[in-house]
């Protein structure tokens, strides 16, 4: 539905001042429309309604809005007979002056409904309101919702985690998370990295080596540590991450590294590693400098 000013003016001007109004057809709001607007004329070359009168743009704007505001009631009234009709089943699912849908958070979940027309968040509420009129929409859309939302329920969660700590890959990704604690980290016995000095790793990034240890690495650490190969000793070495002002005093290697220094597993970073280094120090010192204003607060 719309309606336009079509105003004339001039000599040569044929059509009085009015404005036009188009919708799509109904009988009943063709003749709702014909009983407020006695003089109005349609017009086949508009395609539209033309209201003659200098008012005409305001009155056909309210008598739109009113129209919309009725055929929402109307759709609304329709939604709730097919709810009552063949409802959702679901805990998830709340009746009030419209429908209520309470979910766990999942990403899949939002997706679905903003698709649904006229779906709002209630902050208040903690819910997702969706009129009645839009019920058919969330037919289509609830069984994707549903099973988003049992995938995201904590029992859910917490049984995928299990078994993700029973699989390989669940020992590996704990091994990682362990390693990473212990800021350790495996180097070549015959070719050790500099102390204090900012060095390049494939698994912490651009860090600072603080000392080595004569403990060997076993092979089981090759999950964790790709470049440890079989046949060659590696010892731990530990380390710290670089700070802002070590990583802007590195002097970048030329070239990239090749097998040999990934194999020992260190070596001197490149201009793009130190700037993503760079890049990651600032953030943190900009994060740290923002709690101690908070905390002086």
């Amino acid at each position: 539905m719309r309606g336009s000013d079509d105003r004339h003016s001039g000599p040569e001007a044929r059509e009085p001042i009015g404005a036009v109004a188009s919708f799509p057809y109904d009988r009943m709001t063709v003749e709702r429309f014909r009983e407020l607007f006695p003089r109005a004329r349609w017009s086949d070359e508009r395609k539209s309604w033309f209201v003659p009168g200098k008012t005409a743009a305001r009155r056909i704007d309210r008598w739109l809005a009113r129209e919309a505001e009725l055929l929402a009631t109307h759709a609304d009234s329709k939604g709730r007979d097919a709810y009552a009709f063949d409802p959702i089943a679901s805990p998830y699912i709340e009746v009030a002056n419209d429908l209520l849908v309470r979910t766990p958070y999942s990403q899949a979940v939002l997706k679905e409904l903003r698709e649904i027309p006229w779906a709002s968040w209630d902050e208040d509420l903690r819910a997702w309101r969706v009129p009645f009129r839009s019920y058919e929409d969330l037919r289509r859309h609830w069984p994707k919702i549903e099973q988003a939302a049992h995938h995201a329920e904590p029992e859910a969660r917490k049984r995928r985690r299990e078994e993700r700590g029973i699989s390989e890959a669940g020992r590996a990704a704990q091994m990682r998370s362990a390693e990473r604690r212990r800021h350790r980290h495996p180097v070549l016995a015959v070719d050790l990295p500099p102390i204090g000095r900012a060095v390049a790793t494939e698994q912490y990034g651009v860090v600072v080596f603080t000392g080595v240890s004569g403990e060997l690495v076993t092979s089981e650490f090759s999950a964790v540590y790709p470049h440890v190969r079989a046949g060659l000793d590696y010892i731990w070495g530990t380390w710290r991450s670089a700070t802002l002002a070590e990583l802007i005093k590195t002097w970048p290697a030329r070239h990239e590294a090749g097998f040999v220094q990934h194999s020992r597993g260190w070596w001197q970073p490149t201009l793009a590693e130190l700037r993503v280094a760079r890049r990651n120090a600032r953030s943190i010192d900009r994060r740290r400098r923002t709690r101690a204003l908070k905390t002086q607060h």
